[in-house]
């Protein structure tokens, strides 16, 4: 049997822009897709803890160190710049290997930057 369990999750990010004239997407700074393994393409799951959005899009890479989470095309309808935001990732595994699997789990500041 594979079940889909959580992969990773970018922890209460702040939303940095709203593009709703754009294809649609998430763009998310290059270090913080490292820190929580996610690539260019992949599908995530945006949960918006101000007013409870709850999307999928795919992610865009964006400037590395910036600290952007920018919302395009309609996902940006969903959160307002200031928004928290979770952006959650999932991967499918078979039941015995996702019983050992540990999520990568990342918890930015404030200013969407990686703790040192």
């Amino acid at each position: 049997m594979i079940i889909e369990i959580l992969k990773s999750k970018l922890h209460r990010v702040k939303v940095t822009q709203a593009e709703l004239n754009y294809v649609g997407s998430i763009t998310i700074d290059e270090d913080l897709m490292d820190a929580a393994h996610i690539i260019a393409n992949e599908k995530v799951q945006v949960v918006n803890n101000n007013n409870g959005a709850r999307f999928e899009t795919y992610v865009i890479t964006g400037e590395r160190g910036s600290g952007t989470i920018c919302l395009n095309g309609s996902c940006a309808r969903l959160a307002q710049i200031g928004d928290i935001v979770i952006i959650v990732t999932y991967c499918s595994l078979p039941i015995e290997e996702a019983k050992k699997y540990q999520p990568v789990l990342v918890f930015p500041d404030d200013n969407n930057h990686l703790l040192k």
